[in-house]
């Protein structure tokens, strides 16, 4: 196994762009994958690791090291290399670049009463991976992320989905496209929002349905609000007019569990 000690090293330099620019990520087909945990999620759910970084100084052993299929690429770096190239510090000493994969609408294997989360516009990676997080937990079917302003790619997405990245399908697109394939299939839009609204408890989630977020500062847009087969909100009563978008996901993702049990 080739060992690295220089941070100036190319292929050093190559995991520190893919870290950092999602236009790298794009242009090299790779995204990085940091722990032993998730990247084990990461093969489980079938994705291509083509280079692998480990660093025995600092592997803690908590949890075993997966089991790498033949022909991916294993490079030894040295304590220092791996503090500037681990984003989370010391940890397991293992960091990945893996192949990316375009999940597309068309794709999606959806069972006969499906449970879909679709969010538009959401901007903050970490709110987006503690929604798949949540969605993995709940059984989602599928997540769409619609006119996204973040690439599902990114690593700070990646380490709060704490695997939910690699376990729930998620889909880029727009809204219009994503809108047409929730209607052809007679999956009811469910939009999240205070106006003109019923409380979320009292609404049937037990056929298909897809609950639909916007962002926290603006809500939905019009187009959605219009597309809707009905409207729903979460009780406020507080000061605070509106929670954290992955919580409100969650309670939503939970009540139509609670309903289909």
């Amino acid at each position: 196994m080739e060992m690295i000690t220089s941070a100036q090293n190319p292929k050093v330099k190559l995991l520190l762009q893919l870290q950092q620019k999602s236009s790298e990520r794009r242009k090299a087909g790779l995204f990085v994958v940091e722990g032993r945990r998730e990247l084990m999620h990461c093969l489980e759910a079938g994705f291509e690791v083509d280079t692998v970084f480990c660093c025995p100084e600092v592997e803690t052993g908590v949890e075993p090291m997966p089991t790498l299929p033949a022909g991916v690429r294993m490079f030894e770096v040295s304590k220092e290399v791996y503090e500037k190239i681990a984003y989370r510090g010391s940890t397991e000493g293992v960091v990945a670049e893996v192949m990316t994969r375009q999940l597309t609408l068309d794709g999606l294997q959806l069972p006969e009463q499906p449970l879909v989360v679709v969010l538009e516009r959401v901007e903050k990676p970490g709110n987006l991976g503690a929604i798949l997080r949540s969605a993995d937990a709940a059984g989602v079917d599928a997540v769409i992320v619609c006119d996204p302003l973040t690439d599902l790619y990114n690593p700070n997405l990646i380490r709060s989905s704490v695997g939910g990245i690699f376990s729930v399908p998620c889909v880029a697109c727009t809204s219009e496209e994503c809108i047409s394939f929730l209607k052809s299939r007679g999956i009811q839009i469910l939009t999240a929002q205070l106006q003109d609204s019923s409380l979320y408890y009292d609404t049937d989630m037990r056929r298909s349905t897809a609950i639909v977020m916007g962002t926290e500062a603006t809500g939905l847009t019009d187009q959605w609000r219009e597309a809707a087969d009905a409207h729903i909100r979460i009780p406020m009563l507080g000061r605070i007019d509106s929670l954290n978008v992955s919580v409100s996901a969650a309670i939503l993702m939970y009540e139509a569990v609670r309903q289909r049990q």
